[in-house]
């Protein structure tokens, strides 16, 4: 038996030493990751680059049933997330701004809002384990171990890191910078509004008014979120949003400028029923997100010096919005993290087999849905071609 009742402490049933792992991101992916990690008994700390001060928000999110079941894991309830359970798609080709064919579909899991699901992931991760206003700089290593750096000129080891951070990944950027993002020819414009088209608005609608258009609505507490897909050269979008699209992946309603609002309300008269028309005109609270492409990546995982990284979710390949896999791929691949990761603490699997094992199931997923995504968008007329 160990002398030292700390080191003790920190090593696990096979007699390895537990893995002090930093998680880069505090959006959706880095949380349900720490979370899951926690739970298994590893030392976990979250590093978020936003200041506890500033202000974060996302859109509409369709989780499947693999997903949701990961969180029911973590024990939270579907009723604090998820507002609205109908499972039902209603798309809908609009001629002439007139319904003209309505097909159903079921969707195999639930729709939810980044806002609902960040604030029930939040209330559960541990005072001390989130670290705001840490934004990551450099990945070197010192002894054998990972070593952070931050823009205050701190540093943090670790062995294990995991970049959840984003489309606009540090972690991409340092272990993987051949990849690189570019655009791809269209915005989803986003809205949050205070009204509905139809008082009884419950599923999730998806309208179709011709090529290169698409508008989707669906409830959320106190209103609707809507998204309207529409052509943008990257010159427009600098013109409408103060910066490139690959700079700008996020335009915040202060970034929203009269131009830009003029641009979808005109569209939306044009295109779409009149009831939804008049939904996006009496919106105030509007984003817009540039749809980006990204190459499919070839690993998940980096060895640094004896530690190890990886890349998880839209860290490791954003994918375009209508693959509705953003969310699915990170939570999936934080879930299978767990396990490679609990699998080598408790029962002494070698770790770096483990987490190639985890790569080599995961990956392919992200590869699909990094492909499936123009495919996507050439159907719906959607991007450069």
């Amino acid at each position: 038996m160990d002398s030292n009742p700390a080191l003790a402490a920190r090593t696990t049933g096979a007699g390895l030493r537990r893995l002090t792992i930093a998680v880069i991101g505090g959006s959706l992916t880095g949380p349900v990751t720490a979370l899951l990690l926690l739970r298994a008994g590893f030392d976990v700390t979250v590093y978020e680059a936003t200041p506890a001060s500033a202000p974060l928000g996302g859109g509409l999110i369709g989780l499947e049933h693999t997903a949701l079941d990961v969180l029911d894991r973590l024990d939270i309830p579907q009723r604090e997330f998820i507002a609205y359970d109908s499972e039902t798609i209603r798309q809908v080709a609009i001629r002439d701004r007139q319904p003209e064919q309505t097909v159903l579909r079921t969707y195999p899991g639930r729709n939810t809002t980044w806002t609902l699901l960040h604030r029930a992931l939040a209330a559960r991760v541990p005072a001390g384990v989130l670290r705001k206003g840490t934004r990551v700089t450099g990945l070197t290593e010192d002894a054998g171990r990972p070593v952070l750096r931050f823009t205050d000129g701190n540093t943090e080891t670790a062995d294990l890191v995991v970049f959840a951070d984003g489309r606009s990944s540090i972690g991409r950027r340092l272990l993987d910078p051949a990849r690189k993002l570019h655009y791809a020819g269209y915005v989803a414009h986003r809205g949050i509004a205070t009204s509905t088209p139809q008082p009884d608005l419950r599923d999730f609608v998806r309208l179709e008014p011709c090529p290169g258009a698409q508008f989707n609505i669906a409830p959320v507490p106190g209103g609707c979120d809507w998204t309207f897909y529409l052509g943008c050269t990257a010159a427009e979008y600098e013109q409408r949003f103060g910066a490139t699209p690959t700079r700008r992946v996020f335009a915040l309603p202060r970034h929203i400028t009269p131009a830009a609002r003029t641009h979808v309300d005109e569209h939306a008269d044009y295109l779409l029923p009149s009831d939804h028309a008049a939904v996006v005109r009496a919106t105030t609270t509007r984003m817009a997100v540039p749809v980006l492409d990204i190459d499919p990546p070839t690993r998940m995982v980096w060895p640094v010096g004896d530690g190890h990284a990886v890349l998880l979710g839209d860290a490791l390949a954003p994918v375009r919005p209508h693959t509705a896999r953003g969310a699915n791929n990170g939570i999936e691949q934080a879930a299978g993290l767990a396990v490679a990761l609990t699998q080598h603490y408790r029962w002494g699997a070698d770790l770096p087999t483990a987490l190639n094992g985890w790569q080599r199931r995961h990956l392919p997923t992200a590869v699909a849905a990094v492909r499936q995504g123009p495919v996507i968008g050439d159907k719906l007329g959607l991007g450069a071609r």
